[in-house]
């Protein structure tokens, strides 16, 4: 009896057609590249306040912009609508609008183009039997993830429809750490289909105590730099190391537990991300000697070099009081870094082959 195609682990079965892991590992860091467009996509739409502009969600009929006169100022009553625009924008014409609203919309076309990206190829390699055993469960993973991300993306965007003037900087943080998470996966099952296909005895890495401990050290910097993002906490001073004359901000805890300024001050929260940063470079640097110790000299100088340009870019953008090119490579290298971190714990991770 015939098997029907399939992208289960347990149903991909050798046919004569072999598998493809490299084929695969390249369209892989190909969705991955997409990725990290989409992570700078979406910093400038912060950025320039473009978040909002969009007030609908609709993920098939969304993609086709507004063509005619009529269908612009329908948007833009709809935005008319919401607080951002009733408490900030009073006054804003058809032209500026039709400005912020370019960046949300490429925002979400890009969405839309990577589950296409992702979705069609892995049924055409599905079909053609061509996906590795064990590793069909992981893709799928990865695929229900990125539908996750529109809906957490749309649950962002709510949160600054009726009550805000912006979106819930918690909402943002979870928004960009899913993407950043899901650029990791796809990086990291890369790796393992191209040692595969290097070597057909080659085992998945695994995540050491290392990897995953450096992991968390950078998931904190990620989620307080989500925070400076959500909370326009990169305006508060435009100094460093100092922060307005001071090494700590005053008065930060004087109205406030420590629990909750941590969470919701813009000083404490700037504070945290630019020393905790420190913390992520000494971090990264046992990393980086970790993974060329392990015999894989490219990782270690991605690393070193996406912590280096991240660490001026990040002090550029503060001292720039956020210019808005300096904020988006700020990010650009952040998603890039993310992705090194991912390559570098994999290096350490590798396990030998199968006999």
């Amino acid at each position: 009896m015939a098997h029907s195609p399939s992208i289960a682990p347990d149903v991909v079965a050798p046919s004569a057609r072999p598998s493809r892991p490299a084929a695969i590992a390249t369209w892989l860091l190909a969705v991955a590249g997409l990725i990290v467009v989409m992570v700078v996509v979406g910093g400038i739409t912060r950025l320039t306040e473009s978040g909002l502009s969009i007030t609908e969600w609709k993920p098939l009929t969304g993609i086709v912009p507004p063509l005619k006169a009529e269908q612009w100022q329908a948007e833009f009553d709809n935005y008319k609508r919401i607080p951002e625009y009733q408490q900030l924008n009073q006054g804003m014409t058809l032209a500026g609008f039709q400005a912020i609203f370019f960046w949300e919309y490429l925002h979400r076309l890009l969405g839309r183009l990577i589950g296409v990206a992702f979705a069609l190829p892995l049924l055409w390699f599905a079909v053609r039997r061509a996906i590795p055993r064990g590793y069909g469960w992981r893709l799928v993973a990865l695929l229900a993830l990125g539908g996750l991300q529109g809906a957490i993306g749309w649950w962002m965007v709510a949160s600054g429809l009726v009550e805000r003037t912006d979106v819930s900087h918690f909402r943002l943080a979870t928004h960009l750490l899913t993407a950043l998470f899901i650029l990791a996966g796809l990086v990291w099952t890369a790796l393992d289909l191209r040692d595969l296909a290097r070597d057909p005895g080659a085992r998945p890495a695994r995540l050491t105590g290392a990897g995953l401990l450096v992991g968390l050290v950078l998931f904190v910097q990620l989620v307080f730099g989500a925070f400076t993002a959500g909370l326009n906490a990169g305006l508060v001073t435009n100094e460093w190391p100092l922060m307005n004359g001071r090494f700590f901000p005053e008065g930060v805890l004087q109205h406030r537990s420590l629990g909750d300024a941590l969470l919701n001050d813009p000083f404490l929260i700037h504070f945290v991300h630019r020393w905790w940063a420190w913390v992520t470079v000494a971090a990264l640097v046992v990393l980086a000697r970790l993974a060329r110790r392990a015999g894989d000299r490219r990782a270690s100088i991605a690393i070193h070099s996406a912590f280096g340009i991240q660490i001026l870019l990040g002090i550029a953008t503060v001292m720039t009081s956020v210019n808005i090119p300096l904020a988006a490579l700020h990010q650009l290298v952040g998603a890039l870094l993310v992705a090194s971190v991912a390559w570098g714990a994999h290096a350490i991770g590798r396990r030998p082959r199968r006999a």
